[in-house]
């Protein structure tokens, strides 16, 4: 499975019988805490899904470098440029599936068989399918390891679907096309339902099918991110992000095409609501409320860019906040935070602005950001970050400082 934050660690799995019972009571209870605190506070409530994931040792999914951060509401590295989605994300594309007991499961975009693992908690057969081969593999070992002797993993181009295996009651695609792939809509069993991200590089969002009476109904779902795609259909784009002029999308919170209260643009929205009372630019902007320290609650947006090129970002933005306290950890601020990565998406530089607290009506924030010279790709976040309180922003605007 793909994600929005990337790395190069690959990943090794262990046998969840071989941990020591006081580690392994550990992590039940960092799943116990996934599951209250990231799922069930953001909407997830199918009782099997919530059950999967009580269950599944996502730990043994990453490697050991990132053991201790396996149940936070993350991406983490699994090599070769791929991620393991966030909890969330996993929770919710599952839900949006619907899945049942009797259900036979394509999911396109192994990963590190994660996914494939949750679904096999709730399905009777998964078939998933992994582009990228030392992944495919790794997925294959660690599955078996884990005895989830009902998931059967295939190398191979996952567009093309499996068609031998074919109908499928439920197709998930947990890495992003421009455009949905035809073979897995003929091979979507009638009634069936498919998740799929779909859009530019920076720019996509779920869509839920449904096949009836031989017809295919499409239903756009919340923006998301995940990772550029391994093989031709990542080159072959017809539209391709332009690292010479990043912008930032959507940046007054005007856009809800869909009209599910969810910003587009953006992503991984949590905690977070479209507002309209005294904004500073246009009718709307964003607001952020928490009053669990050390949750999540912000949005970001991924972009390319060229640190040979330019050599600073200007972000300027309205803002104002009411009650904010800082969390526990020391990342636990309000504000903005950018993230940039380079060609190979390992994480190069971290760089946070606001530190907001108290209480403060609107005011006209700038922030000059330096840009590494060896950065392709930035994330920008913002939000609450770990933070309680009240936070709002509008009119978000970036402007470029050549190198």
């Amino acid at each position: 499975m793909t994600g929005m934050k990337w790395g190069l660690v690959f990943c090794l799995a262990l046998s969840r019988l071989a941990l020591p019972a006081q580690s392994a009571d550990r992590f039940e209870q960092l799943r116990e805490r996934m599951v209250r605190v990231v799922l069930e506070a953001d909407g997830i409530s199918h009782p099997a899904v919530l059950s999967a994931m009580r269950t599944v040792p996502r730990h043994e999914f990453v490697s050991g470098l990132h053991r201790k951060r396996a149940y936070e509401d993350t991406s983490l590295p699994i090599g070769s440029s791929q991620t393991i989605s966030p909890p969330y994300i996993v929770g919710y594309m599952t839900q949006v599936l619907d899945p049942q007991p009797s259900d036979r499961v394509l999911e396109i975009g192994s990963g590190s068989g994660y996914q494939a693992a949750v679904l096999a908690e709730i399905v009777s057969e998964v078939y998933t399918i992994e582009i990228v081969p030392e992944l495919a593999r790794s997925a294959k070992r660690r599955l078996a390891q884990l005895k989830y002797d009902n998931v059967f993993v295939r190398e191979g181009d996952g567009y093309l679907g499996w068609p031998e295996k074919a109908p499928f009651d439920r197709i998930i695609v947990t890495c992003s096309p421009e455009q949905i792939p035809i073979p897995l809509t003929e091979q979507l069993k009638e009634g069936g339902r498919m998740i799929i991200p779909v859009g530019e590089r920076y720019q996509q969002a779920f869509v839920l099918l449904t096949k009836r009476d031989g017809e295919l109904q499409q239903e756009k779902l919340i923006p998301t991110l995940f990772v550029p795609m391994t093989g031709e259909s990542e080159s072959l784009r017809r539209v391709q992000p332009d690292p010479e002029r990043p912008q930032i999308i959507n940046g007054s919170f005007e856009q809800d095409e869909n009209e599910d209260g969810k910003v587009d643009g953006w992503h991984y929205q949590r905690k977070s609501q479209i507002a309209s009372e005294e904004a500073m630019h246009g009718a709307k902007y964003v607001r952020f409320e928490n009053s669990d320290a050390g949750d999540g609650a912000q949005m970001l947006q991924g972009t390319a860019i060229n640190g040979r090129r330019i050599g600073a970002l200007q972000i300027r933005y309205w803002v104002r906040w009411t009650s904010v306290a800082s969390g526990p950890a020391r990342t636990d601020r309000a504000g903005i935070v950018v993230h940039f990565y380079d060609r190979n998406r390992k994480e190069i530089s971290v760089t946070a602005h606001g530190h907001y607290r108290g209480t403060l009506g609107w005011q006209r924030a700038t922030t000059n950001i330096a840009v590494p010279q060896n950065a392709q790709e930035m994330i920008l976040r913002i939000g609450l970050n770990g933070a309680t309180g009240t936070i709002d922003f509008d009119q978000m605007e970036l402007a470029l400082i050549p190198r």
